[in-house]
């Protein structure tokens, strides 16, 4: 799709119906998320969810999927414990789901962990820019403006072997950057336009996600809304007994 200059379309699924959807729907690639952790579990950061749960959450998703590639997220600290402890994780992706690559924050000191997965034989893609799991080190979530390392962690992706890099939360100038640095497709999110492909958080897209939005989230729906008014109906329609009326309701036959 990139060598074609087609757009490549992401969002994150966690469960059977949603990814079934949103497969039918022609979307490109799935990605288990480790930001299940806060729009599914609740937590404030991605560093709760464990590889047991993000395997959970990938099976079903494996299982929706009949078309689009499904991607998923190596878990804190799972792709910082050693080289053999991601090649592990990677193989529990493929061996246990229906998924097909997984996702690993960092660039060029991930570097030999992204080639020593992709040698035994895990497709892996890349994570570079904001890297949610640095959270704490990084102070917060900031805009990553480093030109020369951002592009030197994706080249090094690159040679190591990843077949694809998301991009997080860089400039309009640095998302460019990278893009023309690597041949490989560039998964943007928070990266301009220039990228191959675009990725965000479906219930932010969907307007499930309660509190803080990021700006480059573009919410297209607003689902929770829907949701809130149509359980006050049910409600609504227990209170006067209005349901279950004759159509929920079985004769003595």
């Amino acid at each position: 799709m990139r060598d074609d200059g087609k757009s490549i379309s992401m969002l994150t699924a966690y469960d059977f119906p949603t990814a079934a959807i949103l497969d039918e729907a022609g979307i490109d690639l799935l990605l288990v998320g480790d930001s299940l952790a806060m729009v599914v579990q609740g937590h404030e950061t991605t560093l709760p969810v464990t590889m047991d749960q993000m395997i959970y959450h990938a099976e079903m998703v494996g299982r929706a999927a009949k078309r689009a590639m499904v991607v998923v997220d190596l878990p804190f600290p799972e792709g910082q414990l050693g080289i053999r402890r991601s090649v592990m994780c990677g193989a529990r992706v493929l061996k246990e789901t229906q998924c097909h690559a997984v996702k690993l924050e960092g660039g060029a000191e991930q570097a030999d962990r992204i080639e020593a997965m992709v040698t035994a034989g895990i497709p892996v893609m890349a994570h570079v820019g904001l890297r949610p799991q640095n959270v704490h080190v990084e102070g917060g979530y900031r805009v990553k403006r480093d030109r020369k390392t951002l592009v030197a962690d994706a080249v090094a992706a690159e040679r190591a072997g990843a077949f694809a890099v998301l991009v997080e939360c860089v400039s309009v100038e640095v998302g460019q950057a990278i893009t023309d640095a690597v041949k490989l497709p560039t998964i943007g999110i928070g990266a301009g336009n220039s990228t191959t492909g675009q990725v965000l958080v479906t219930n932010d897209l969907l307007g499930l996600t309660r509190g803080y939005s990021p700006k480059f989230v573009r919410q297209m729906a607003d689902v929770s809304s829907i949701i809130h008014d149509t359980a006050v109906q049910y409600r609504q329609a227990i209170a006067d007994k209005t349901f279950p009326g004759e159509k929920e309701s079985f004769d003595v036959r």
